[in-house]
């Protein structure tokens, strides 16, 4: 199958060169970088890497510049869009098993699991927050997944054209779930491996950041 991969990036120069090198070692040679909004050269680290650029004249949030190209992708023609991080902690040689689902009709969406492999070194604070989050989704959507705020995830055009992602920041996770789940796609949880570094935990959401998604989603659930 056309596998795009999708990749927001928000000031990522001292990591993006190494993983478009590490997609394209795992024959992954579709990328698209959404700059958005940097003020540093990850476009043109990006572009000088050979991935297709598009750019956020300012920074919308990574849910939005998923959005913009995963738009670009299935217009493009990829039959999976796979969505990727750019600080390095996601493993380019997991996203075949992502995929391999999807190619066997087994799924349309597939999502990253932290917690069905042990291998991810997740800091205790975090693997808490991860799991509230869980009980969260649970409560809210009835939707019982092991890792719901994985932003690890592959899926297939058609799902890509039926997900909607209208939030701009990091509550897209549970947007897409809610999404997956409101419109009945068939989903399965793949197990992945995270690998947390000092530099990927500076530039990742933060532990209180998902009090504020929280409540965001409440609201939103409250008012539909």
């Amino acid at each position: 199958m056309n596998v795009c991969v999708v990749i927001p990036a928000f000031n990522e120069e001292k990591s993006i060169g190494h993983v478009i090198d590490s997609l394209r070692r795992n024959r992954y040679e579709r990328i698209v970088i959404v700059d958005d909004g940097s003020v540093d050269r990850t476009a043109a680290i990006a572009e000088r890497k050979g991935a297709t650029v598009l750019v956020h004249p300012i920074n919308r949030g990574q849910g939005a510049a998923l959005a913009t190209g995963t738009q670009y992708a299935v217009n493009e023609g990829a039959d999976v869009v796979v969505h990727f991080d750019a600080d390095g902690q996601m493993r380019a040689e997991d996203i075949a098993s992502l995929v391999k689902p999807l190619e066997l009709g087994k799924a349309e969406v597939a999502f990253g699991s932290r917690f069905l492999k042990k291998q991810s070194n997740i800091p205790w604070l975090r693997r808490l927050f991860l799991r509230l989050g869980r009980i969260f989704m649970r409560v809210l959507y009835g939707v019982q997944m092991s890792d719901p705020q994985s932003g690890f995830r592959a899926m297939t055009a058609s799902a890509a054209r039926k997900i909607e992602i209208t939030q701009r920041g990091m509550a897209h996770c549970s947007e897409i779930i809610e999404e997956v789940h409101r419109k009945n796609i068939p989903f399965i949880e793949v197990p992945v491996v995270i690998k947390y570094t000092d530099y990927s935990l500076q530039h990742g959401q933060s532990n209180l950041a998902a009090f504020r998604i929280a409540a965001r989603l409440l609201w939103r659930k409250l008012v539909r």
